[in-house]
């Protein structure tokens, strides 16, 4: 509409001569440049943020990390949505087998967390202050607004790792509070505070070759050209609750892993419920992997917790404990899960190496 009026504008003082050559050239760019803008409007649609995206470009981050990064149709019935990491601090009390640890770094934030590695590395849990069945609402998360931003929580974490060569994997780490696990015949099993999942996009001079959505003790890897997009990015669909990611809607049995089937015993959900889009709320990092380390794109954005060992959640409750539950074997509450620098970020393959055989499927499907 704009470019439509400015053209109005052209045509009317032309016939006017009211412009002179040097006028009209000017008027032309402007028009040329609205015409660009819509365009790219039309195809990014609402969840294009130019002036976070310069910001981001002005830093440092390559634009395709950018351009191609995943947005997450969360589920439409999610009570546990993307949630503030440094927040998770301030609802939890960092413990080994049960008994809090003593000497904290006061106040304990996401730039010494790491410091809990010297009490006890990855036997640490951050475990919730609160009693969990009592549904605290910082469980909850923040839902993502109309531009799929998290206002007031920094929700993600995007590491880049430069191989070399042109070969580059950019990781999308997703945050969350809460993990409610999976009903299985009428039980619900696998509970636990805190929650990390992710995608990773391997580039190749730029250019997405294929893409990486966790699921549980798995996932699933696709090339790139064959997965749905808006635009040029990447979209992922977080499960119900447990918030596998996943390249479709619809229900996935991930009873064996590496076999998604659309029905089956242990069941996650998908649908087009709310968008988020992570990268208007993240931390952003460069990966080092000889030396395992981490250097943020802003000198503003805390590192430290990105090499904390231990657990995000509560320990795994013992069966004494009146608030478990178990079910052929399976407990309601299990551990919190470690962080971002556990998921082998330097890995040779799109898939991590956990046993299973990595296939980057062409197709979208089960």
């Amino acid at each position: 509409m704009v470019e439509t009026a400015v053209l109005q504008l052209f045509f009317d003082c032309a016939c006017c001569k009211k412009l002179n050559m040097s006028s009209i050239m000017s008027l032309r760019r402007v028009i040329l440049f609205l015409s660009t803008l819509t365009a790219s409007l039309a195809v990014e649609g609402p969840f294009d943020n130019a002036e976070h995206e310069l910001q981001r470009r002005q830093a440092g981050v390559p634009n395709y990390v950018l351009e191609y990064a995943p947005l997450v149709w969360l589920q439409s019935s999610e009570q546990y949505h993307p949630s503030d990491i440094g927040a998770q601090l301030v609802h939890t009390k960092p413990e080994v087998n049960f008994t809090i640890v003593k000497d904290l770094p006061n106040p304990l934030t996401l730039d010494n967390l790491n410091a809990l590695n010297a009490d006890g590395g990855k036997d640490v849990y951050l475990t919730s202050v609160d009693d969990i069945t009592k549904a605290p609402a910082w469980l909850n998360g923040i839902v993502p607004d109309a531009t799929g931003k998290t206002n007031g929580a920094v929700s993600s974490v995007i590491v880049v790792n430069d191989h070399g060569s042109g070969n580059v994997d950019a990781f999308y780490f997703y945050f969350y509070a809460y993990n409610q696990g999976d009903t299985v015949l009428g039980q619900e099993l696998g509970d636990h505070v805190g929650d990390w999942e992710h995608n990773m996009i391997r580039f190749k001079n730029g250019i997405p070759q294929a893409v990486w959505f966790s699921q549980h003790d798995n996932g699933e890897a696709f090339t790139y050209n064959c997965l749905e997009k808006q635009g040029q990015r990447v979209v992922a669909y977080s499960a119900k609750g447990t918030h596998a990611v996943y390249a479709t809607a619809g229900t996935h049995d991930h009873t064996i892993p590496d076999l998604n089937l659309d029905q089956g015993l242990i069941e996650d959900h998908c649908d087009q419920g709310v968008r988020w889009d992570p990268t208007l709320n993240a931390y952003w990092y460069r990966y080092d992997a000889a030396s395992s380390s981490f250097s943020p794109y802003s000198s503003s954005e805390p590192v430290g917790y990105l090499l904390y060992a231990g657990q995000w959640g509560d320990q795994q409750y013992p069966d004494s404990d009146p608030r478990q539950r178990e079910f052929f074997g399976f407990a309601k509450y299990t551990s919190g899960p470690t962080g971002p620098a556990d998921k082998q970020l330097n890995r040779t393959q799109v898939c991590p190496d956990n046993g299973y055989l990595c296939i980057v499927r062409p197709v979208l499907g089960p």
